[in-house]
């Protein structure tokens, strides 16, 4: 009977010790995909539409199972469009979660930035590089009494996140920060996302969008103004003439 026991005891034991071994490696290969990893992006077309392309390079040797999350810190000179990202959104192996509510209308300096966040749809082994495309639309910007005709704009690359359940000690990774962020776009549940350290300095992309010339509000005000009285006195002279009423 004590023989039983102690062989129930010690299998037990080996089962744990195992699994520790286990989750062990898991964590030092996830160690191992923070440490070699790479975010860029790079915009295409031109004028105030225009896409983001977001291309994230991870190691060859990655965990099945893994988990990636791009966060994207939007100026407050450039929008998405909700509707246009949901429309995409069913058609691409992405998904999206907008932080806040968006004002497609407004200018550039009466709002502020916000955050979208990026779920890559991976089936089976991540592959080594992820793209992703995300249109965007520049606001309209004060006009400039200083003679710019340009106003620029900068954007960062995203912040990258990765997860898997099968390093459960994420909090125990030394040197690397844990965050929590939903699971999922459908923002369902909560998730310990641990923060990757891209091999290269973060370089920003500085777009530029076309402003007004303050100087010529007076003069547009003033012209409009008297076009419009000039176009009233011909028609109420023609209306008198032919004794229109």
């Amino acid at each position: 009977m004590y023989l039983i026991f102690a062989f129930f005891c010690l299998s037990i034991c080996y089962c744990w010790t195992e699994k520790d071994e286990k989750n062990e490696s898991f964590c030092g290969l996830l160690k191992q995909q923070l440490e070699s990893t790479s975010v860029s992006i790079e915009i295409i077309k031109n004028g105030f539409h225009r896409e983001v392309i977001t291309t994230t390079e991870v190691s060859p040797d990655l965990l099945n199972d893994l988990r990636v999350l791009l966060v994207h810190q939007w100026p407050r000179g450039i929008y998405v469009d909700p509707y246009q990202l949901a429309s995409l959104s069913e058609h691409s192996d992405w998904q999206i979660l907008i932080g806040s509510a968006i004002d497609l209308e407004i200018s550039a300096h009466k709002t502020s930035g916000f955050v979208t966040l990026v779920y890559p749809t991976i089936d089976g082994q991540t592959p080594r590089t992820l793209k992703i495309t995300i249109p965007i639309h520049g606001r309209y910007h004060e006009p400039s009494f200083v003679g710019k005709t340009f106003a620029s704009v900068d954007l960062e690359p995203p912040e990258l996140l990765l997860w898997t359940n099968k390093c459960p000690q994420l909090y125990n990774l030394e040197l690397h920060t844990v965050v929590d962020a939903p699971c999922g776009a459908d923002n369902s549940s909560m998730c310990p996302w641990i923060k990757a350290q891209p091999q290269q300095e973060k370089s920003h992309v500085t777009l530029q969008f076309p402003v007004g010339d303050g100087s010529l509000v007076t003069p547009v005000c003033g012209g409009s103004l008297l076009v419009t009285m000039m176009c009233c006195a011909a028609l109420c002279r023609y209306m008198w003439k032919h004794k229109i009423h």
